[in-house]
């Protein structure tokens, strides 16, 4: 076949974001003849098949709002069947106006207003990003109609598979968003956008559902966190349908507890046509008619219930909106946490088949397009998750790479699934870590790390490499620590109370195994784990040291504080999110203050190590401070690492090696007796910033 070049765009100025369709028959791009820093742009749609350019949309164009026009921000994207072009539009760029004023005679200065939809530091983080903003608009190529989608009213816009369909979802959350500082999540308004005409229609109103439209866009199927339901709408009517009411399992995450409402478990997704909408409880996965003229179906058969087995199914097929014939299904159990794969026909009434189910994680599921051929990963704690490749029913499975060889010539250790009773006679789950030839007539010191729950995580390989702030278990058992992670639950208003529950009892029976060196156990927790761990030592001298890594100590003052890697307030996180205080400060203050560890500091005998970071954006490096200094102040042992310009989590990977080794220094100074390090014994002096690291062992 000889090549052919057509001219498409000729002329002065700048064309961008050439955008072929799916089929190769259609392209579109932006055009300016501007050649100065400001640039307002034009939409062009050129037809290979009939040789055709057309101007599409410009400043002129009516649909738009006034004074819009195209923005050189917007993707564009062609409907897979060709018959649509989603471009973005925005407010006609107009070049600032000339200021003579040098900067020292200009005044600096943010206004906060309490009518702001959100916080000043938020605008702030997003300034940039606003300024480039665009909103939905459509060219209706069948229809040769334009149509103007969203704007600032409604930002976001929700279209069918592939951008394909007649309809839309328009979501608009603006009037709820200050709501979001204080519950973490606001609101929204649901529309039904008609692509043909434009129209829109209102079909939830102050909702906090997620929606999802049909494959047809019959229906949209929503979750009400009010009710703890399933619901469809039919489009046409706009009448409701619930769907799980009445049933005997919950379809909520019944592990849920933070103060707000619990989310659902998941959409499976639509079958075919829309005759059916799969969605899953805790376990199963469940078939419902969207009219409910017939009666649920429990497509998994209860078989993952009776078995405390999840089944979530995997999608391996792009090319098609909806779920069909031959299900994989990933297989967790809770219990003993091996997982593996199912396969589930839908076609058929049957139970789902087992394929594999081991000791391993198993993650990464690929299949060959026109071939029954699979790839995925699967490794644990001491196996690293390589690649293997199948065919459909999971046989003659075959290894095909060896990306960790040099494993063999370490120390690694195991891991094994532990059980206990709390205080409160809840039974627990968690982790424990065992150095390689691990003796159980030996006495080993103890690292307990933590932060909510963990015991699924059995089969998780580590690989050594410098942490961002919390343990490697393969590191610490390979140099002699046995280390032990318990799974923590929580009541609203006491969360270090719970904590105590949770950590203390399994830390407790971990010693009644006979293997541990009471005297010698530590504490290692990052964020709230770090919060945790600050509280703890206020409450027990059961461990001989403690590192917090970024830890609130201070939830009175935390409450009005700034997360500012977001510039959100932190006021959502006590009355709804983690911290799970679950009212205001001025509600319950007395809650606050029974949470917060600087108010018991001078109970602490515990050796503590801190870590604050100036650029955290999640915790305010000011926490660890008014900690530490509390402590200082009541000459307790205490030192406060701070990594400048770094975060919540280190980024840099020279910041996290060193934090490795002081982590370690601090550690095996309590727990093993090593010689104290010249940095917690003398200090660093400013002077010596840079210079010395203190690594050095003393006397």
């Amino acid at each position: 076949m000889k090549e052919k070049f057509s001219t498409i765009y000729k002329g002065q100025g700048y064309a961008s974001k050439s955008t072929a369709d799916w089929q190769g028959e259609q392209m579109a791009y932006l055009a300016s003849p501007d050649t100065g820093k400001i640039k307002n742009y034009s939409l062009y749609n050129y037809n290979f098949k009939l040789n055709k350019l057309q101007m599409i949309a410009d400043a002129k164009t009516p649909s738009f709002n006034k004074g819009w026009s195209v923005s050189e921000n917007g993707a564009i994207n062609f409907s897979e069947d060709g018959n649509k072009l989603f471009f973005g539009v925005a407010p006609i760029q107009k070049p600032e106006p000339k200021d003579s004023l040098t900067d020292d005679e200009k005044a600096r200065y943010d206004v906060w207003s309490w009518t702001d939809d959100e916080l000043m530091t938020q605008q702030l983080k997003t300034v940039a990003k606003d300024k480039k903003k665009s909103y939905s608009a459509l060219y209706n190529i069948a229809k040769n109609k334009i149509y103007q989608l969203s704007d600032e009213n409604m930002e976001n816009i929700q279209t069918m598979f592939h951008y394909n369909g007649d309809y839309a979802l328009g979501i608009v959350s603006k009037p709820y968003i200050k709501e979001r500082a204080w519950k973490g999540s606001s609101p929204r308004d649901i529309f039904l956008l008609n692509l043909n005409t434009g129209e829109k229609k209102l079909l939830l109103k102050k909702t906090e559902a997620n929606t999802v439209l049909s494959t047809t866009a019959k229906y949209i199927a929503y979750y009400q966190e009010t009710d703890s339901c399933w619901y469809t709408m039919n489009l046409q009517n706009l009448q409701s349908t619930v769907l799980t009411k009445g049933l005997k399992v919950n379809f909520y995450n019944e592990e849920h507890d933070t103060p707000d409402k619990p989310a659902a478990y998941g959409f499976c997704g639509w079958t075919q046509d829309d005759k059916q909408l799969l969605v899953y409880d805790h376990y199963d996965i469940w078939s419902f008619d969207p009219t409910m003229k017939k009666q649920p179906e429990l497509l998994t058969k209860g078989i993952g219930r009776e078995q405390k087995i999840t089944f979530r199914n995997i999608s391996l097929n792009n090319e098609k909106p909806y779920v069909s014939g031959s299900m994989l299904l990933s297989a967790f159990n809770t219990i003993n946490k091996q997982s593996g794969y199912y396969r589930l026909v839908q076609s058929i009434s049957a139970t789902p088949s087992l394929l594999v189910m081991d000791n391993y994680k198993f993650v990464g599921e690929r299949k060959a397009k026109n071939a029954d051929v699979f790839l995925w990963q699967k490794g644990n704690f001491q196996i690293y998750p390589d690649l293997y490749t199948c065919n459909n029913d999971f046989t003659n499975a075959k290894k095909i790479s060896d990306a960790n060889p040099q494993q063999k010539d370490y120390l690694w250790g195991s891991v094994e699934l532990v059980s206990w009773t709390a205080f409160d006679g809840q039974q627990l789950q968690g982790l424990l870590y065992k150095p390689e030839n691990f003796d159980a007539k030996k006495k080993y010191p103890m690292l307990v790390y933590f932060y909510e729950r963990n015991s699924d995580n059995l089969n998780t390989h580590y690989t050594p490499r410098p942490s961002r702030s919390i343990i490697n278990p393969a590191f610490c058992v390979s140099n002699g620590y046995v280390v032990f992670v318990p799974d923590i639950t929580y009541k609203t208003g006491f969360p270090g109370k719970c904590a105590y529950n949770s950590i203390i009892s399994g830390t407790l029976a971990m010693v009644d195994k006979g293997f541990i060196d009471r005297k010698h156990m530590a504490l290692q927790g990052q964020s709230w784990g770090g919060y945790q761990t600050g509280y703890l030592v206020t409450q027990t001298n059961l461990y001989a040291a403690a590192f917090a890594g970024a830890p609130v100590s201070n939830m009175t003052s935390a409450y009005g504080g700034i997360r500012w890697e977001s510039g959100m307030p932190r006021t959502f996180q006590y009355e709804t999110g983690q911290s799970r205080i679950g009212a205001s400060l001025w509600e319950k203050p007395q809650l606050y203050i029974e949470n917060s560890p600087l108010f018991y500091a001078d109970r602490i005998e515990t050796p503590l190590l801190i870590m604050s970071n100036d650029n955290d954006g999640a915790v305010p490096w000011y926490q660890g401070i008014e900690y530490f200094n509390a402590l200082r102040r009541l000459n307790k042992p205490v030192w406060l690492l701070c990594y400048n310009g770094d975060e919540h989590n280190l980024i840099r990977r020279a910041n996290m090696k060193d934090l490795d080794i002081r982590m370690m220094q601090f550690f095996d100074h309590y727990l093993k007796g090593a010689p104290m390090p010249s940095w917690m014994k003398n200090g660093i002096p400013a002077v010596d910033k840079g210079i010395k690291s203190g690594y050095e062992l003393t006397e």
